[in-house]
């Protein structure tokens, strides 16, 4: 697949370092910063075009004629909407996708679409991070909680500690601990080393435990795996942008929320649009300030300022003052792999978050949802099964029949309203979808390559 990048900001160059490690693409990317191309040619096998995003001889030098996709990233909501706007107009690229940040636009569905501004996909990343950071708010003890098919399924990571009832037990007692609850642990990290899991699997304390579940049984299974922490109250958020804005506004009518912004026109304008959550004028990173805000009755304080060094230094802060949980928001990969392995608890990147929304638009087949994880090392997907036993690799078949890659586990199939979780002998009908957990993203061309129908397929 022929792709164009637009922009190699964070989120641009977080992209193009996924796509064209995967050798069916191939990724040119435009930017007006010569430096920052350079480096990524060094680094990456790409083709790059200095140019300004939205000039039509930029786009078109650039490969806008024979492109597959546009993805439109730079820091510009208006640049992203006219570069899409001439890739349709003038070239006719099949599949456009922009990166929209204000409100007001996303906001608007008919802005977008046959009759409005031809953007197939518009991509909120402030949006992504806010459902995200609510999640872990309302799942204390997970470290990421990513849904498949609308929510019904969902995939949670969490560290298993010493009072989780399964810690010390093989897998194989899961399904006697919790009878009538369908689960299936479908990773463990232990010291940084993927293990793939099975029965006789003994889950270990410090274990970082992959598991998959219906919604209603998360906090069920989460039990196995842990202690629960106590139901999060009380949330500090530093930083009263677009994230904390948003987040504050889908936290205050379920609980007690504070906002820390250190602009004071910002912090005016926000109490403006908030009802319940208190808006304070100051440094998060002010020792005294949050001394006089009990941050030691905090039980999350999550940071998400546009800079990522005040991040990771007023959640440090705060978690020496006693707060429960912390979170960061950081944008280098080197740093949030840093401040993990310390104080601070959860570091979210917007970038990873992002990818994998673009990423269920670049796949082969019918892949509806896909979610990147441990730093882009793996991923799990969800993919739609079409076609019947002769047209397709999974139709018809018993997963055990199934020539799945090295690392790769389908964990449950959604048919219609019903969660499935999969063991061998379960088969695949047409329309299920099919959760998979792929260890090494090396393996997604495979993995895709079985969900493409085709009248050469049946065997």
């Amino acid at each position: 697949m022929k792709i164009l990048i637009l922009g190699a900001g964070q989120v641009g160059s977080t992209a193009a370092f996924s796509l064209a490690r995967e050798e069916a693409n191939e990724v040119t990317i435009v930017d007006k910063n010569p430096e920052v191309l350079r480096d990524l040619q060094d680094r990456l096998d790409v083709r790059t075009v200095v140019g300004h995003a939205s000039h039509p001889d930029v786009i078109e030098r650039a490969g806008g004629r024979t492109a597959d996709m546009i993805i439109a990233l730079t820091n510009s909501d208006e640049i992203n909407m006219i570069a899409c706007q001439i890739a349709f107009t003038l070239f006719r690229t099949p599949t456009r996708i922009a990166r929209i940040r204000a409100r007001a636009l996303m906001n608007r569905e008919a802005l977008f679409g046959p009759d409005g501004i031809p953007v197939d996909v518009a991509i909120s990343p402030s949006s992504l991070v806010t459902d995200y950071i609510d999640q872990l708010i309302r799942f204390p003890g997970a470290l990421q909680v990513l849904d498949f098919a609308d929510g019904r399924v969902r995939l949670v990571a969490t560290r298993a500690n010493r009072e989780g009832a399964l810690v010390g037990h093989p897998l194989r007692e899961l399904s006697t601990h919790i009878p009538n609850v369908e689960s299936r642990v479908v990773a463990i990290y232990r010291g940084g080393r993927g293990i793939i899991p099975d029965g006789d699997t003994v889950v270990e304390e410090g274990d970082e435990v992959f598991f998959i579940a219906a919604r209603k049984d998360i906090r069920t299974v989460l039990r196995e795996m842990r202690k629960l922490d106590d139901p999060v109250r009380k949330v500090v958020i530093a930083g009263g942008g677009n994230i904390g804005l948003d987040l504050a506004r889908k936290l205050e009518t379920t609980h007690q929320v504070k906002v820390i912004e250190r602009d004071w026109k910002r912090a005016r304008a926000i109490s403006e649009q908030l009802t319940r959550a208190v808006v304070l004028h100051g440094d998060s990173a002010d020792e005294e300030l949050l001394l006089e805000e009990n941050i030691d009755g905090a039980h999350v304080f999550v940071a998400v300022t546009n800079a990522e060094e005040a991040n990771i230094l007023s959640a440090m802060l705060a978690k020496r003052l006693g707060a429960r949980k912390v979170m960061a928001l950081i944008n280098k990969i080197a740093y949030a792999e840093l401040v993990e392995a310390g104080t601070i608890d959860i570091a979210i990147s917007p970038q990873q978050i992002t990818l994998g929304t673009l990423l269920a638009h670049v796949r082969r087949g019918d892949i509806v949802k896909v979610h990147s994880l441990r730093r882009g090392a793996a991923e799990a997907i969800e993919a739609v099964a079409h076609g019947n036993a002769r047209e397709s690799r999974v139709v018809g078949r018993l997963i055990e029949e199934i020539r799945l890659p090295r690392g790769a586990t389908i964990s449950a199939i959604v048919r219609g309203d019903q969660v499935l979780m999969a063991h061998h002998d379960t088969q695949i009908v047409a329309d299920d979808h099919v959760i998979l957990f792929i260890a090494d993203r090396r393996q997604i061309d495979e993995v895709e390559r079985l969900f493409e129908v085709g009248a050469a397929f049946g065997g």
